[in-house]
């Protein structure tokens, strides 16, 4: 387990490797430095299945586990126990969520693990592979869908003119060929005056989003906001048109992807409340009234229209979904089944039969880009707790005996440095911003680190101390690293087992 906090996961994991968070590329190189210099490689397939390795290896030469050890805070032992393990397993996996990807470098990120799978063969096999997990209930399937700005669905490229060809004969229009903005470009838009109206449904950017300050001043801005949701949201407060009381998810049919890529049907479990219309009927009316015939609003309708235009899933009729539970993409035919997982061309004997090779790719490491200093001593990490949900729109609704409210998690030792006791309100403060919140001690944090997350916006929102750095390949934002301070302030005697600060 990798993880700057000891996790609950972290407890169970025969190794815990403490990271500091943002060192995610130079520990990689580390263990890759280490599988190279105990001859552990997977040469067989590195030859026959991969290229660049030469280049790669040089790269990662100099990363010894000590040189790791003093930018990544882990101990140049566990480096090189955990790199002997990986490499010598029959089967191994790497699992991933955003804590990989919610940085600056988030894509270099992903990069530097395939290198090891690539190095040690762990790819392309049963039960090897790369595993990232989604954070979000059907975000696999949005993907399925062509909810990308660069793809159609299938995970068709848009800039592909046959893919183009295929989808505009059955939609009967004509699709754009240059890629569209992803969620941060939207934002840049906004402020420059390109984006003028936005269509949000099932989202919540006015809380989400990093930097929050700015983006509700920009979602305001807009000449027509348009959010489409089952609560009035924080973004649902800014818009001009809301289209509400849609159903919820276990009112609905259609289909969901999990993260194996496997497809199941999805049924309604109860009715939904009198007046309340499913979000595919909603956006078929709204079309409609644009005039544009989207066809019935029915899920078996639309699941047939994605099998005519995505290779991908030509072979999954409704029918065989529900007769095999499930199938996993890709399935070209209506009648055979694929491999349960990817890459097994990469093992193949043909050269042929192999296709194109997977490339090691050289990654620089890049720090946070929002840096520690003596006015900000403290990192801030965020990311979710097992009671609450993304910003908390649904499960803030219901009562939990687990849930106690947004605070910021302290170490031991820093709570002791700072003189701050649990339940104590303190002033968390970044370049940005500041929020107010409860003091929670977590033994499972290192000196020097914080938690919060974003389930309580309404109370402590913690995206306004977010910075708004971001991936440049993918533009998801840096929410993995803030650099903070923590003030005492003055509360009232007895709140939440607080004192009065001296």
């Amino acid at each position: 387990m990798v993880d700057p906090r000891r996790t609950a996961t972290a407890e169970f994991a025969d190794l815990w490797l403490p990271i500091d968070v943002g060192a995610d590329i130079p520990l990689a190189h580390a263990i890759a430095h280490e599988i190279i210099a105990a001859g552990l490689v997977h040469e067989e397939f590195v030859a026959r299945a991969t290229t660049g390795y030469a280049e790669f290896a040089a790269q990662v030469a100099d990363w010894t586990p000590e040189r790791a050890e003093a930018r990544t805070g882990v101990p140049a032992d566990l480096v090189r126990a955990a790199a002997r393990a990986y490499a010598t397993a029959p089967k191994a996996q790497l699992c991933w969520t955003l804590g990989i990807t919610e940085h600056r470098s988030g894509v270099d990120n992903v990069l530097a693990l395939c290198n090891l799978a690539l190095l040690c063969g762990h790819v392309g096999r049963w039960g090897s592979g790369l595993s990232p997990l989604r954070g979000q209930n059907n975000v696999q399937g949005g993907g399925d869908m062509g909810a990308l700005p660069n793809r159609l669905p299938g995970f068709q490229a848009v800039t592909d003119p046959d893919a183009r060809a295929r989808v505009e004969a059955v939609w009967g229009a004509p699709v754009p060929p240059e890629d569209g903005r992803n969620l941060t470009e939207m934002f840049a838009a906004m402020e420059t005056g390109d984006l003028r109206a936005l269509y949000v449904l099932g989202e919540n950017p006015a809380q989400s989003e990093a930097d929050a300050t700015r983006a509700r001043r920009l979602l305001a801005g807009l000449d027509h906001l348009v959010v489409q949701d089952l609560y009035l949201t924080r973004t649902a407060e800014l818009a001009d048109v809301v289209l509400p009381a849609t159903a919820a998810w276990c009112e609905s049919n259609g289909t969901v992807t999990n993260s194996e890529r496997r497809v199941q049907r999805v049924r309604a479990a109860v009715r939904a409340p009198e007046g309340a219309r499913d979000d595919l009927a909603i956006l078929v009316a709204v079309a409609d009234r644009l005039g544009a015939d989207l066809g019935p609003a029915d899920p078996e309708t639309m699941w047939d229209e994605l099998r005519r235009v995505s290779p991908l899933h030509t072979g999954m009729g409704w029918a065989r979904i529900e007769a095999l539970g499930g199938i996993q993409w890709p399935c070209p035919s209506e009648t055979d089944l694929e491999p349960s997982f990817l890459h097994g061309r990469l093992w193949a004997d043909d050269p042929a039969d192999r296709g194109r090779p997977a490339p090691f790719s050289v990654v620089e490491w890049v720090p946070p880009a929002d840096p520690l200093a003596p006015d900000y001593p403290i990192r801030l990490t965020t990311g979710r707790r097992l009671d609450s949900y993304n910003t908390g729109v649904q499960t803030r609704r219901f009562s939990s005996p687990l849930r106690f409210g947004e605070t910021v998690d302290l170490s031991p030792a820093d709570a002791a440095d700072l003189g701050v006791a649990p339940g104590e309100t303190v002033r968390v403060v970044s370049r940005r911003g500041s929020v107010e919140a409860p003091v929670r001690i977590d033994p499972g944090l290192r000196a020097g680190l914080a938690f919060m997350t974003l389930h309580f916006g309404d109370d402590v929102d913690t995206n306004r101390l977010t910075v708004e750095a971001v991936d440049p390949k993918s533009g998801t934002a840096e929410f993995k690293a803030t650099a903070v301070r923590i003030e005492r302030i003055a509360a009232p005697v007895g709140a939440r087992g607080g004192t009065p600060a001296p």
